[in-house]
């Protein structure tokens, strides 16, 4: 089935597309001062409420908001029309790999909050970052991290490697290899992940049952029960979740 369909279904109920807490986003959105007519980039911004929170904090601000999906991207226009009319932001629907800022090194802000894989894993996303990000400006991202070594079930279950993450510090250390400083971290908890993950068997179980005669349902079903068995039986324990804030041309 189409996966842009697919990923809508089971985030129909979150407001994060990802384990964080919309106290600690809050938190974060509070550390991340910004200068009058900043200028923030967002990629992967999903449904935009990291984008729409800092435009509420920062009113003149400009921000540019980048997803493949044209749900996430009808989702994010509503809420920018509803909260911050006067917003100076602006969305694109397209690949967040094929966009290419009109000035290299401008943004005060670039983020890229759980997506990794759209610059090839996580130092490839910090890299593409610091290349759009100003001097002394910051980068923010989300990446999983493993907790503890994951047992070759899971990643069989998951479909992933385990080199295709690294754990807490060396996803830290990755910035540091690009001269960028580690900041902050705001770690997902168990309650985070618990809400996250289950958000999705609700949405897709609440969604199966008033489309029972959409062709997809029998597929996005399996996709979700597999992924809760996988997350129950392992990825609990054995997976974890942060934002990382680095600071570019740090003292």
């Amino acid at each position: 089935m189409d996966m842009l369909k697919f990923f809508n279904i089971i985030h129909l109920e979150h407001i994060l597309l990802n384990p964080m807490s919309l106290e600690k986003l809050e938190q974060l959105i509070t550390l991340l001062t910004l200068k009058p007519g900043a200028r923030v980039l967002d990629i992967a911004t999903g449904k935009g409420e990291f984008l729409i929170r800092l435009a509420e904090r920062n009113r003149q601000m400009t921000g540019t908001g980048i997803d493949l999906s044209p749900f996430f991207i009808a989702d994010v226009r509503k809420k920018h029309q509803e909260r911050v009319p006067d917003a100076q932001l602006h969305f694109l629907e397209m690949d967040g790999a094929e966009y290419v800022p009109e000035v290299s090194q401008s943004f005060d802000l670039a983020a890229c909050i759980g997506a990794s894989w759209i610059f090839g894993g996580h130092r490839g996303t910090l890299n593409a970052l610091q290349k759009m990000a100003a001097p002394e400006s910051w980068i923010v991202v989300g990446e999983p991290y493993w907790r503890q070594e994951p047992e070759q079930e899971y990643l069989e279950a998951i479909e992933m490697a385990r080199n295709d993450l690294g754990t807490h510090d060396q996803n830290a250390d990755a910035g540091r290899e690009l001269g960028l400083e580690l900041v902050y971290t705001l770690v997902s908890s168990q309650d985070d992940w618990d809400r996250y993950e289950g958000l999705q068997w609700y949405s897709a179980e609440t969604w199966a049952c008033d489309h029972r005669d959409d062709p997809d349902v029998e597929t996005v079903l399996k996709r979700v029960r597999d992924s809760k068995t996988a997350y129950l039986k392992w990825g609990r324990e054995t997976l974890g979740w942060s934002i990382y804030v680095f600071r570019k041309g740090a003292v």
